[in-house]
Parts: structure tokens; C-alpha cells; sequence
């Protein structure tokens, strides 16, 4: 698993993807539940999908798909090798309910994902005496860039540890606060900061208020959000601060389903590290019509070499275009997602994380003696473009037990977004008006 693979031809890339998606659509025929009645609904045959462009007759699938039958969508085929059917772990993306969707993943499938990590190490500079600093959050389930962290290290042969930052939940009070990460970062002089880009940027401005020191920084394996060239060149001025000569910001862009992308340079194109086991196109998201590089489009994926969650042509909710032409910076080929990158509308993400609003909304609309409610959207300091995304609900109430809506409220909320808002009580009226509005507005992002 050497970026070498990226230096051949993009005819030699093409022969081991024709023969790697054959054996995969082979799979899928015959034991993937979802597949084999999407694809018999439209009379296709899978032993007809033999190469790359056979992909093309094959229809789209949508993350609702997933998200309403997850199950559906694992391999099992039990004549397969020991590995290939060993479940090692699983970690969630969001779901159609306040459940989020499990995607599994087979001894097979780890393995493979470590190597694709040794290639985004390459990449993207990381190298075997960095000391990564794991600042995504611990969450109810397994979110995938925090179980993924240790993977890049072990890929990699750097070090690595967790500052266990996020909302507390459950009885064993293993979180920690923001002052003890940032204390942390010190005691550990971790060279690579490795979270959620907000998280990360409020991570250096809290150390710079409490004098800690954080010279040993080098990099920031920012991801979860968009992140602009300014708000990058903002975090690189504080790094500065620190006495960090040249601070490298390193933007992962990828998905749960799909992995990390990575950058050769910054602010550049995101490279298909692994275009031997993930297959991108950009299509029409109304025909499945495959469009040329450089035209923007849906982004579709294809996993080639997968034996636990299986996905074909799935759309990942993002618009951008292809490039298969050389990185005129590093020379490698294979495939690159070419900026910007524009997500859909269907999910919302908020410090990180996917949600899906509508499951919130009826989720705030069952507490008891709400008169009104509204979630805002909006950044901690508005005055810091910046600064940490915040969710706030605004609620107007009868009820005498003011404590008991903010706990009620708060509770709907974590359990359909899993993130903490902050309860502001205001007048109905400031809610809605219905002498001025039709209806209500219930979601505002003001970000």
C-alpha cells in the first residue's frame, strides 16, 4: 500500500479497478440484501458489471437508502476467507432516526483502511516521529474520525493519544475539559493537533489565555467543517503566537463511508489516496448519468474491495468535480476531488457532526408545554467569524418548572442531534407572529 500505485498510469489504475469491482459486484449479487432486489427491480444482471464503465447501468443510491436499512447493506456471503467475514468493529454515521446508521467493518476492511492511512501519511506530510493529539469528542457511538485517529498513527508509526474532549454522558465520567487537553498538548509537546476545525482553533486560542505552551505544534489535521483560506490563515497567525516558524494546515475532507481524502499541499485538490479500493465519479444525481472531469456534479462512490457495509454508487451529499490528471505538485494520478465542495441540503452539520433536522424538530416537538420553539444555529462570539458553531433553542412556555422544560428540552435535543444546546427563554410572539408569518420558521442557521 505505497503512493507508488499513484505514480503508474491511469490505464494501469484502470485494470485494477475493472478487476476489483467485477469481484466486488460479483459479491453484492449474491449477498448483499439490498442490491440484489434494487438491482432485480431494474432487471440488471450483476455478472453484466464487469468493469468501471459497467457502473454506469447500475442506479444510485442515496444516503436515505442507507440510513432506512442499514442492516441491508452488509455483506454476507459465508464461503469467504476467515477475515473477510470477522466483524472488527463498527462506527455510525446519522440515521434516518435519532438512531445513527452503523457501517461495519470486517477484519478485511480495517486492514485495508490502515493502508489507505499509510497513504494519506505520505501525502500529506505526516511522519513517523509526529505525536498526534486525538481532539475529536468521545460520543455515545463510535464516530468514525474519532475511532479512525489511532488508525493514521498506526499507519504511520507515530505516536498518538486522546484528550477525551465532548459532552459528558453515561456513569464513568471519562471526559475531559478543554483546559485539560490544551494542558495535555503541552505535557505531550504534540507536534500534530488532529480534530474538529473550531475545536482546534478554540484549543490554541485557550492555550495562548493560559500561557501553556504550544511551540512543539507543526501541523493541524483540521476536518468536520469548511474551513475558508482565511479562517486556515487565522489558526496558522496564533500558531505563530507560539513561536511556530511554519505552521502546515492539513484539511481532510472525506466521509464515515468513504475515508479521508488528502491534500499533497494546502489549500490544493484532495487526492483519492486508495483509488484501488474506492471508485469516485461525478454524476447526474437525476439520471446516474456519469459527467466529465472538471464538470460539477454529485459525488458518487463505489468501494471496491469491502466486505463488511457494501456501498455501489452512493452519493455522499457533496457537489464538486474529478480531475485524473497528474497533481501538477507531487505528479501522483489516480483521482482528485477538485474544490470548492459544496454539501446538500438534506443533513446539517453542527461542531462536527451530521444531523438531521427534521428528526430534531419532532423530537423538540414532544415535549410537553412547549408554546412555541425555534433552533438557531449561530457561532458562540458572532463577532468571530471563526469561532465554535452553537445551538441554540429558543423556547416560549406556560409551565411553572423552568428547570424542568431546560432539562426536557435539552434532553430532546441530545438525543436526536447528540450535541448540548444552550435554552433561552423568550415571548412567543418574538417566536412566531402569526399576523406577520404564515408559519413558523423552527430551524435558523445564522452561520
Amino acid at each position: 500500500m505505497s503512493t507508488e500505485f499513484l505514480r503508474q498510469p491511469i490505464e494501469k489504475i484502470r485494470e485494477v479497478q475493472n478487476k476489483l469491482v467485477a469481484e466486488q459486484i460479483e459479491l453484492c449479487g449474491r449477498g448483499h440484501k439490498f442490491y440484489k432486489q434494487r438491482w432485480d427491480e431494474h432487471g440488471i444482471d450483476s455478472a453484466t458489471i464487469r468493469n468501471i464503465d459497467d457502473l454506469e447501468k447500475l442506479p444510485l443510491t442515496s444516503k436515505k437508502d442507507l440510513m432506512d436499512d442499514p442492516e441491508a447493506f452488509r455483506l454476507h456471503c459465508p464461503d469467504l476467507p476467515l477475515e473477510q467475514r470477522t466483524l472488527w468493529e463498527g462506527n455510525y454515521t446519522t440515521g434516518s432516526t435519532s438512531d445513527p446508521t452503523p457501517l461495519y467493518v470486517t477484519t478485511h476492511d480495517y486492514v485495508a483502511y490502515l493502508g489507505l492511512a499509510k497513504r494519506v501519511g505520505e501525502i500529506s506530510g505526516i511522519r513517523e516521529d509526529d505525536v498526534l493529539m486525538n481532539l475529536f469528542p468521545l460520543t455515545p457511538e463510535p464516530m468514525g474520525a474519532f475511532m479512525r485517529s489511532p488508525m493514521n498513527a498506526y499507519a504511520t508509526g507515530a505516536t498518538i493519544t486522546a484528550a477525551l474532549v465532548g459532552a459528558p454522558f453515561g456513569d464513568f465520567n471519562m471526559h475531559r475539559s478543554l483546559d485539560e487537553a490544551v494542558y495535555m498538548i503541552e505535557r505531550h509537546r504534540a507536534t500534530v493537533l488532529w480534530g474538529i476545525t473550531s475545536f482546534v482553533r478554540r484549543a490554541i486560542i485557550r492555550a495562548t489565555e493560559l500561557g501553556v505552551d504550544f511551540s512543539s505544534v507543526r501541523m493541524c489535521s483540521i476536518t468536520g467543517e469548511a474551513s475558508t483560506p482565511e479562517m486556515r490563515e487565522d489558526i496558522r497567525e496564533r500558531l505563530r503566537e507560539h513561536g511556530v516558524k511554519n505552521p502546515i494546515m492539513f484539511d481532510r475532507y472525506g466521509s464515515t463511508e468513504a475515508g479521508g481524502m488528502a491534500q499533497c499541499h494546502e489549500d490544493g485538490d484532495w487526492h483519492n489516496p486508495a483509488p484501488d479500493l474506492l471508485f469516485q465519479e461525478v454524476v447526474d444525481p437525476e439520471t446516474g448519468k456519469r459527467l466529465p472531469d472538471g464538470e460539477r456534479g454529485a459525488l458518487a462512490i463505489t468501494q471496491l474491495n469491502r466486505r463488511g457495509t457494501c456501498l455501489v454508487r452512493y452519493l455522499v451529499g457533496d457537489i464538486v468535480s474529478l480531475t485524473h490528471e497528474p497533481c501538477p505538485h507531487c505528479g501522483r494520478g489516480g483521482d482528485r476531488v477538485v474544490p470548492p465542495i459544496v454539501r446538500t441540503k438534506d443533513l446539517v452539520k453542527v461542531k462536527g457532526m451530521l444531523i438531521n433536522p427534521t428528526v430534531l424538530l419532532e423530537s423538540l416537538t414532544a415535549v410537553k408545554g412547549l408554546d412555541e420553539f425555534q433552533v438557531v444555529l449561530t457561532r458562540q462570539d458572532e463577532s468571530d467569524a471563526f469561532s465554535m458553531d452553537e445551538m441554540i433553542v429558543r423556547v416560549a412556555s406556560a409551565r411553572s418548572d423552568r428547570d424542568g422544560v431546560v432539562s426536557e428540552v435539552t434532553d430532546a435535543a441530545q438525543t436526536a442531534a447528540r450535541i448540548r444546546p444552550k435554552i433561552d427563554f423568550v415571548e412567543a410572539s418574538d417566536i412566531y407572529d402569526p399576523a406577520k408569518e404564515s408559519k413558523a420558521v423552527r430551524l435558523v442557521d445564522k452561520r
